[in-house]
């Protein structure tokens, strides 16, 4: 009997694994369809104390990271979260998935390998972001170029996804100069009687900008060795819908 059960559910995860690994498929079709640069969902998450919570946060959670595990492909991502999420061993996930043990060793060493190339060895703490992030926030508030590009990395990548719904950076913008020069005009022009503050995102510290009563974006970022490296600002309104609505009144 319990030979049988254990059978059942493991063809009912098998069937579950496949069909998510169809949905990842055709959400991927739907990306490269998307207008402007693609980014996860924002969520609001809770400050914590205990350092190690923070890693495992920054690890999971971070921009940076969610986006780095969205450019493999579904099944490359599937094997990776089975193994290194839920860990299952490799006969499990060869059977959930259709594929071999040895084939799903190697897809997992190369899941590996393409996050470890895109993803720092050694996050920086939580301290140090919060240090850096209020610093971007007050230059940004005041205008001070100067003191956003003591800030930047040279090569800064700033991301913007408006999902075609409202205004937004159509490319990925690249460099410090050019980053801070449109980060300040877009402060001047159109967010000079915005709210802005800081808040936990994605296990870090992050801004969230508000209009009136509506949130217009949210900043996450990406530093690297005391730089920031890669700003994702969000401002498609279909993704800041679920964002916790303690991030707002935090605001108020």
């Amino acid at each position: 009997m319990s030979l049988l059960f254990y059978s059942a559910c493991s063809n009912r995860r098998g069937i579950i694994t496949r069909l998510c690994i169809d949905h990842l498929r055709s959400a991927r079709v739907r990306r490269e369809q998307y207008v402007g640069p693609w980014l996860p969902e924002p969520i609001a998450t809770q400050q914590t104390n205990d350092p190690a919570t923070y890693v495992e946060l920054a690890d999971s959670l971070s921009m940076a990271f969610l986006v780095v595990l969205e450019r493999l492909s579904p099944l490359e991502r599937a094997v990776f979260l089975l193994r290194e999420v839920f860990d299952y061993d490799y006969d499990e996930i060869a059977q959930m998935v259709g594929k071999t043990p040895a084939n799903c060793r190697q897809i997992l060493r190369r899941s590996r390998q393409h996050i470890a190339v895109s993803h720092p060895r050694f996050p920086v703490s939580h301290q140090q972001q919060e240090q850096i992030t209020t610093k971007f926030l007050e230059a940004s508030n005041e205008g001070n170029l100067s003191g956003l590009l003591a800030l930047l990395a040279k090569d800064v990548t700033f991301w913007s996804d408006g999902g075609g719904k409202v205004a937004a950076a159509l490319k990925p913008l690249q460099g410090a100069m050019k980053v801070a020069r449109f980060l300040l005009a877009i402060r001047s022009k159109w967010l000079s009687g915005a709210v802005t503050r800081i808040v936990e995102i994605n296990g870090q510290p992050g801004i969230i900008t508000l209009m009136g009563d509506r949130i217009h974006s949210v900043t996450t970022f990406d530093i690297v060795d005391g730089y920031i490296q890669s700003i994702y600002t969000m401002r498609n309104p279909e993704k800041l819908k679920r964002l916790d609505e303690k991030a707002i009144h935090s605001c108020q």
